[in-house]
């Protein structure tokens, strides 16, 4: 298998913000040509401005910015001027995919809309991100879909109100999906020669990630409640203990065999055989008392020590890591790229799927994220053939951008 399966494949990213660009950033992984298409009214991505007080304020990637926007190109174009429709029809005409993520009517009064673009492109694949489905004209925000898929609601401590979690998962969730069905259309446009239309939805990608927490409901009839960082079925599993050094860890024990395992590790293994812990069910009905007992048993040793002695008994255990010490992780540094952008500056970046097919290959490695319109004229004057007469015309009337 090559290592960018997806070589020669070209992707026309109509969307901005997070879902639509992840996708796009993992075709480009994979491979693919991306030409990040640009609102000239608004000077592009809106995530080109959400910037940290410790960030550069002069330039136009953002850390946020940069997370899902490597390996792309970036055209700066106006949609709602002929000219600029144009181009967006050119450039349909010779892609294989279409990402965009319009409200439902958007797109059409855009004139950028599925059946519009087919008429350019009988095999295109239009992906399509809304926030709620094709029949509800709401805007999807990854806040509010935390909050109505149930996620809000259940995180947080016992004690506590609803939390909203520190990523915006709804976001990521829903362009794992579309990723999933692009791949799919690709392989049945392989086989049949036929494009397709396909669309997913932040609502329906967070309930249909909600598992055991669904069918806790469904099938258990009980409403999930907030239990910090604890599992509802499963005890000792995600609960945060204290070391004697003071530094946090979770345990993630998921049967009877490996909690014998872990008493034996503390020190005392005869724990196992308390009635009270001897089973699953057992556990999760004295809770309590159990995380109780092995909270007792974890201050007595330092964290390090107890990690290395219960990953050799097979325990699953971790240390509860800020962002600096998640990438001293040695597995972590090959998601880690620094890349030099047009203008000389270096920045580092974190790979959204660090693509790699094996052991034996490296992950793809791809060019800085984009400054706002740094491709405008490679991609009009190499991609869609415009002369040089053309293109200043363009920028003359304010249809394009183009970085100089």
């Amino acid at each position: 298998m090559p290592q960018e399966p997806l070589l020669g494949i070209k992707v026309l990213e109509l969307a901005n913000v997070l879902a639509g660009p992840s996708v796009g950033v993992a075709l480009a992984e994979m491979g693919a040509s991306v030409i990040k298409v640009e609102n000239l009214l608004t000077y592009g991505d809106v995530t080109r401005t959400w910037k940290l007080t410790t960030e550069d304020p002069n330039t136009d990637i953002s850390g946020y910015f940069s997370c899902v926007n490597w390996g792309k190109r970036s055209l700066a174009l106006d949609l709602n001027k002929p000219e600029g429709l144009e181009i967006v029809y050119r450039l349909a005409a010779i892609c294989d995919i279409v990402l965009v993520s319009y409200k439902p009517g958007d797109a059409e009064k855009l004139k950028v809309d599925y059946k519009t673009l087919r008429q350019h492109n009988k095999s295109i694949i239009y992906a399509h991100l809304t926030g709620y489905g094709l029949k509800t004209m709401r805007a999807g925000y990854d806040a509010i879909i935390q909050a109505e898929s149930g996620f809000t609601y259940m995180n947080g401590e016992p004690d506590g109100g609803p939390v909203k979690m520190p990523v915006a998962l709804m976001d990521l969730l829903a362009g794992h999906q579309l990723k999933e069905a692009i791949l799919l259309a690709l392989l049945n446009r392989e086989r049949n020669g036929e494009g397709a239309y396909i669309e997913t939805s932040l609502i329906k990608a967070g309930v249909a990630a909600l598992a055991n927490q669904a069918t806790n409901w469904l099938v258990g009839n009980k409403i999930p409640e907030r239990m910090g960082s604890e599992h509802p079925n499963i005890v000792p599993y995600g609960k945060i203990f204290y070391t004697r050094d003071g530094k946090p860890l979770v345990i993630a024990v998921g049967s009877d065999k490996q909690f014998a395992e872990l008493c034996s590790a503390l020190g005392n293994p005869e724990l196992a055989n308390d009635e009270r812990f001897s089973t699953n069910f057992n556990r999760v009905k004295n809770r309590v008392a159990c995380n109780e007992a092995v909270q007792s048993l974890i201050s007595l040793f330092d964290r390090d020590p107890l990690l290395a002695e219960l990953a050799k008994r097979s325990v699953p255990a971790g240390g509860v890591y800020n962002m600096k010490e998640v990438f001293e992780i040695p597995e972590v540094q090959d998601l880690v790229m620094d890349g030099k952008t047009a203008s000389g500056m270096y920045i580092k970046g974190l790979r959204t799927v660090a693509f790699s097919i094996g052991e034996e290959t490296k992950p793809v490695k791809l060019q800085a994220p984009p400054h706002y319109g740094e491709h405008t004229l490679s991609v009009l004057k190499e991609m869609l053939k415009y002369t040089a007469e053309e293109i200043q015309s363009l920028i003359e009337k304010k249809v394009v951008y183009a970085r100089k």
